[in-house]
């Protein structure tokens, strides 16, 4: 019988897609996978390698709120029984955290039973729940050189992995980058949260271009599904070809044909940018937790493969300056290019799943 690992992540696509990648690489090794999340993560995992999905009960609450605190704390205390219970049947070699409230139930558990675990952080700053889970597992991996809120004694035993990617994504780092010629390419992506100032301010700043410009544009554009018809309306009054749509799902494919990104700083989007070697224009997440985005963009910045727009400074016109900068000067684009594969880690999940191979019981 092959071994079972366990893989614990949170709801969203930074979790679970480096989660799934990790997943995919090991049951490439002959692993069994049991995918542990809550119903949102159901949303990203349908094509998730596992043999089965534990749903534990999970909670998070605000500082301050007692009441919302003792109810998850509660939910936490159920998930951790419920975990504890499903490994005595599946008897997992190793469980594998990659953050996020749902995750910590199964970690907890495994912590409880004396199972080997590991955690990955995908941000450049340690989150919350990995924060608190950092000095009990048994090996911390990471995606940045730079671990911010994380303690010395952890800093000091994190394994750089860089963050896993799925492999259509990884396929472009052998992809050259090759500058625009006639036509020029935008892809917008959006991201799951603060989407709708990109939403709608991208199609404005791209209107404000000179024609010349404007003429040579084809922009793929992430929308929330109430910016989408305005966003379409903008684009078509500027005589911009356009495809606006509220997921892309072939995000690989979108990549490939990509001459400049604008998006997030999320951890997924900077590991993808650097895979595939994609000049970006980057706009943080204000309200982000810990202000990990500003974190996570810092190191594509500092390789010279982004521009960094921050929210407060962020206008119309900054907008439009910059894409008009960056479009008019194909070279420029191809250093950035340069700049972000410079940094990539393109065999993230390999390494991660032979730290996981290294911590697992024998």
């Amino acid at each position: 019988m092959s071994k079972l690992a366990v893989v614990a992540a949170g709801g969203t696509g930074g979790h679970l897609f480096p989660a799934q990648a990790l997943a995919e690489a090991l049951a490439a090794r002959g692993w069994r996978i049991v995918l542990a999340t809550d119903e949102r993560g159901a949303l990203y995992a349908d094509k998730f390698p596992a043999q089965e999905r534990l749903a534990l009960s999970a909670a998070t609450a605000k500082a301050g709120d007692p009441i919302g605190m003792a109810k998850a704390g509660l939910a936490v205390w159920q998930g951790v029984n419920q975990a504890k219970a499903a490994f005595k049947r599946l008897d997992p070699a190793v469980v594998v955290g990659f953050g996020g409230y749902p995750a910590l139930p199964a970690l907890l558990g495994a912590l409880a039973q004396k199972r080997p675990t590991v955690i990955h952080e995908q941000n450049a700053v340690l989150g919350r729940v990995n924060r608190y889970l950092a000095p009990k597992v048994d090996e911390v991996a990471c995606a940045f050189p730079t671990l911010q809120r994380a303690k010395p004694s952890v800093k000091a035993r994190a394994h750089v992995v860089g963050n896993p990617v799925r492999p259509p994504v990884r396929a472009l780092y052998d992809v050259p980058y090759l500058p625009p010629e006639v036509q020029l390419r935008i892809l917008v992506t959006g991201g799951s949260q603060g989407a709708r100032l990109l939403s709608e301010l991208i199609p404005e700043a791209v209107a404000k271009l000179p024609e010349e410009i404007r003429g040579r544009l084809k922009v793929f554009q992430q929308a929330r599904a109430e910016s989408m018809e305005g966003a379409r309306k903008t684009y078509r009054n500027a005589m911009v070809e356009c495809e606006v749509a509220p997921f892309f799902r072939d995000m690989a494919g979108y990549l490939r044909q990509a001459h400049l990104v604008i998006g997030r700083s999320g951890a997924s989007t900077c590991t993808e940018l650097a895979v595939a070697g994609r000049p970006s224009i980057l706009v943080p997440l204000k309200i982000a937790a810990d202000d990990h985005q500003r974190f996570n963009a810092k190191l594509l910045e500092q390789a010279g493969g982004a521009a960094v727009c921050l929210e407060d400074e962020l206008t119309v016109d900054a907008m439009a300056g910059a894409l008009n900068a960056l479009l008019k000067d194909p070279e420029r684009l191809a250093r950035m290019a340069a700049g972000a594969r410079s940094v990539a880690k393109p065999d993230a999940a390999e390494e991660l799943a032979d730290l996981v191979e290294r911590t697992a019981r024998a």
